[in-house]
C-alpha cells in the first residue's frame, strides 16, 4: 500500500530539514527550496502529493503567489495545503484557499498532528466522493430501466411490435455520427454529448402515457379536438422526464426534455407545443423529428399501412426547409443505405 506524500516548500534548508525528520517515519516527503522549482515537479510528476506544506515568505514566488497558482490549475481541489509561517496571516491564508497553518518555531506534535488530519480528511472526502459516485451510477440505471419501460408501455399500447425505440435510436446514432463528420453542427454535436442525446431518444414519446386509448389507437383521422389532446403529449413528456430524472446527469436530462418537449416542432415555425422555427428548435428535437417521422412512414400504424424506404424518403425531402432542417435531412441521406 502506498504511503501519503508530503511535498515540503520552503526557501531556508533548516526547516525543511526538520520537517522532513519529523514527517518522514510516516510520510514520503519531498522537499523543495523554491515556488518555482515546487511547480516545475507539479508540471512534469503524474502522482501529486497528498499534502503540500508551504512557506509564505520566499524570494522570486511567495507563498501566495504559489498558492493562486495551484488554485489556478486546479490543484486545490485535490491537494490540501497547509501554511507554514511565522507571522500573524492565518485569516489572509485561509481566505486564499489554504487548509491550515504551522507556526514557527516548529512544534513536532502539532506538525504531526496538522498533517495527520489533513491525510484523513482527504481519504475520508475521496470516500464519500467514491460513494456518491457509485449511488448515482446506481440511480442512473434505475432511472433508465423507468425510462425503458415507460416507452415500452407506450409501444405496446400503440400495438406496434415494440421495436419502434431500438429503431429510433439505431438511426439516431448513425445520423449523428454522420452529421459529426459531414455537418456543420459537427462542434454543437460534441459539444452537446451525444451518447447522452442517443441515451434520451428512448423517451421522446412518453408523453402518449397521458392519451386516452381512443384517441392514441383510432384508426382514422383524429379530430381537431383529439388532435389538441394528443398534442399535450409533448409537454407531458417533458414532465415527466424532469420528475425521473431531477437528480441524474445535466446533459442527459437536458436532451430528454428538448427532445420530448420539441420533437414535433416545425423547421417553419408551424409545428408544436411552441411554434419554434429553425436553430431556435434544439438540436436533439431537430435531429429525432426526422428520424420518428421516418420511421413512422416506414411502420405499420393503426391508420396506415408502412411507406417503402424511397417513397419515405420522399415525403422527407418534399418537408426539407418547412418540417425538416435541410443540414440534417441532408445528413439523413448520406445514411441512406445504412438502414435498409
Amino acid at each position: 500500500m502506498r504511503r501519503p506524500s508530503v511535498l515540503v516548500i520552503d526557501d531556508e534548508y533548516i526547516n525543511l530539514a526538520i520537517l522532513e525528520e519529523i514527517l518522514k517515519d510516516q510520510y514520503d516527503v519531498t522537499i523543495m527550496e523554491s515556488g518555482v522549482d515546487a511547480i516545475s515537479l507539479l508540471s512534469r510528476e503524474g502522482l501529486l502529493p497528498d499534502v503540500i506544506l508551504l512557506d509564505i515568505r520566499m524570494p522570486q514566488m511567495n507563498g501566495f503567489e504559489v498558492l493562486e497558482y495551484l488554485k489556478s490549475k486546479d490543484y486545490l481541489k485535490e491537494i490540501p495545503v497547509i501554511f507554514i509561517t511565522a507571522e500573524n496571516s492565518e485569516i489572509n491564508g485561509l481566505a486564499a484557499g489554504a487548509a491550515d497553518f504551522i507556526q514557527k518555531p516548529f512544534n513536532p506534535q502539532v506538525v504531526k498532528l496538522r498533517v495527520d488530519n489533513q491525510v484523513r480528511l482527504k481519504i475520508y472526502t475521496g470516500s464519500l466522493e467514491e460513494l456518491l459516485r457509485k449511488k448515482t451510477e446506481e440511480l442512473s440505471q434505475i432511472q433508465g430501466r423507468i425510462i425503458e419501460e415507460m416507452a415500452s408501455i407506450i409501444e405496446y399500447r400503440n400495438l406496434e411490435s415494440g421495436s419502434h425505440v431500438k429503431r429510433t435510436s439505431e438511426l439516431t446514432l448513425l445520423l449523428i455520427k454522420h452529421m459529426i463528420e459531414h455537418s456543420e453542427y459537427a462542434q454543437e454535436l460534441i459539444d452537446q454529448n451525444p451518447s447522452a442525446l442517443v441515451k434520451a431518444v428512448p423517451l421522446h414519446d412518453v408523453g402518449k402515457i397521458i392519451i386516452p386509448d381512443y384517441i392514441l389507437l383510432k384508426p382514422g383521422r383524429l379530430t381537431a379536438d383529439e388532435f389538441e389532446i394528443m398534442k399535450r403529449h409533448t409537454t407531458a413528456g417533458k414532465k415527466i422526464a424532469e420528475s425521473i430524472l431531477a437528480e441524474g446527469d445535466s446533459q442527459y436530462l437536458r436532451h430528454c426534455m428538448d427532445i420530448c418537449h420539441y420533437h414535433h416542432e416545425n423547421f417553419d415555425g408551424t409545428g408544436y407545443p411552441a411554434g419554434l422555427g429553425g436553430k431556435d428548435i434544439p438540436l436533439s428535437a431537430r435531429i429525432v423529428s426526422v428520424v420518428d417521422v421516418y420511421d413512422a412512414l416506414t411502420s405499420n400504424r393503426v391508420y396506415k399501412s408502412a411507406y417503402t424506404h424511397e417513397k419515405a424518403l420522399q415525403i422527407i425531402e418534399e418537408e426539407t426547409g418547412t418540417k425538416f432542417d435541410p443540414v440534417i435531412v441532408k445528413c439523413f441521406f448520406g445514411i441512406g443505405g445504412s438502414f435498409l
